[in-house]
């Protein structure tokens, strides 16, 4: 059961780990409508028709939102290389509840990036552009703190069952 718990924690903090990646680094977040052009943002760069710039104005939802994704991505590769290495080195208690609290850190942190993200992209976007919408990498953040979460429960249920389990007994009766 263990290896069952562990492994589909491991593999659900894979998918987290790739969908995170994706989300963060590419550039459809929002999309809207500037000027009568489609343009899109990400968390590194604007593009406006097909042509994309680097943010230059350094706002503090900004840099929040990026701190936080960044530090979620590595906790979640924390999480998944903790929840192999338990494989590889037999069942290590601890590798396992540690690496599934690094999975459920890593969904909390992407959880306050697109926290902070939504409320100003609502408060403020919503009111300047009227043609706006999130895009397929914002949406792949929130299946990504989905899927960290699980795989973070996984891996920490099958801790718990480990320590319920009593050790077998070596008593021979004679």
């Amino acid at each position: 059961m263990l290896y069952t718990l562990a492994g589909g924690g491991t593999l659900c903090g894979v998918a987290a780990l790739v969908l995170l990646i994706v989300s963060t680094a590419t550039d459809f977040w929002m999309q809207y409508r500037y000027s009568g052009s489609s343009a899109n943002q990400g968390l590194w760069r604007f593009c406006i028709n097909h042509k994309c710039h680097a943010h230059t104005i350094t706002v503090a939802f900004w840099d929040a939102t990026r701190a936080f994704m960044l530090l979620a991505v590595l906790s979640c590769f924390a999480g998944v290389v903790l929840g192999l290495s338990a494989f590889t080195n037999g069942t290590k208690n601890r590798r396992v509840r540690t690496g599934g609290i690094a999975l459920v850190l890593s969904g909390f942190l992407a959880l306050l990036a697109l926290a902070i993200y939504t409320g100003v992209t609502v408060t403020f976007f919503g009111k300047r552009f009227l043609d706006w919408r999130f895009s397929w990498s914002y949406i792949l953040g929130w299946v990504a703190i989905l899927l960290a979460f699980a795989a973070g429960v996984f891996q920490l249920c099958a801790y718990r069952r480990t320590t319920a389990e009593p050790a077998p007994s070596n008593n021979q009766e004679t």
